[in-house]
């Protein structure tokens, strides 16, 4: 059961991580500066952050155009989910 609350606990660390990623990269969008990588938003949501991802694309309208951030974000929480299921079923 540590280990599902432990898992838990990244997932949100790891998820308000992608969220301020995905604001920060639209505030620098806008004001012109220097950009954070696609690859790195699509890598923090594929591992751990999804749910942030899908929240700051949706919240600040960011990345809403291109089907693979989608894609990236849905299937990242897809198997986050089912890990945590997972955990919780086997009651580690």
């Amino acid at each position: 059961m540590v280990t599902f609350l432990v898992y838990l606990l990244v997932l949100v660390l790891v998820g308000l991580t992608n969220l301020w990623l995905y604001a920060s990269d639209k505030m620098r969008a806008k004001n012109g500066l220097w950009r954070i990588p696609e690859k790195l938003l699509l890598f923090v949501g594929f591992f751990g952050g999804a749910i942030g991802g899908l929240c700051g694309m949706s919240i600040f309208r960011h990345k809403t155009k291109h089907w693979y951030f989608y894609l990236v974000n849905i299937v990242g929480v897809v198997w986050q989910v089912a890990l945590a299921a997972y955990l919780a079923a086997v009651g580690i």
